[in-house]
């Protein structure tokens, strides 16, 4: 199975109005975008689009495609009744790769 590469950065704002970056796709976007619908986080926004494939960009990708079963708009059932999933970033190379995304496109 081919991994969802990930190629935008978007803020999400919690129900509690707290705030994190993730590092997405387009399709994770839109399962954001019913999940804000759905009362199951308040908002989504895109803030960065067309990230640069380097190398942490890879590494933190193959976690989320390892780690995380993704919803996508695609299957009916996904977006019928999608779940809301704040995705881990484990210190070590998953966090420092997280990171270095944002750093590199100069966020956070």
């Amino acid at each position: 199975m081919a991994y969802e590469q990930l190629d935008l950065i978007e803020e999400v704002t919690r129900n509690d109005g707290s705030k994190y970056y993730e590092i997405s796709n387009i399709d994770q976007n839109g399962i954001a975008e019913l999940a804000v619908d759905r009362g199951l986080i308040k908002k989504v926004r895109i803030l960065q689009l067309n990230l640069a494939r380097t190398k942490a960009l890879q590494l933190y990708e193959e976690y989320i495609n390892e780690t995380y079963q993704l919803e996508t708009l695609t299957n009916e059932d996904d977006w019928k009744d999608p779940q809301w999933v704040e995705w881990d970033k484990p210190k070590g190379k998953v966090l420092d790769a997280f990171k270095a995304v944002l750093k590199a496109n100069h966020i956070g």
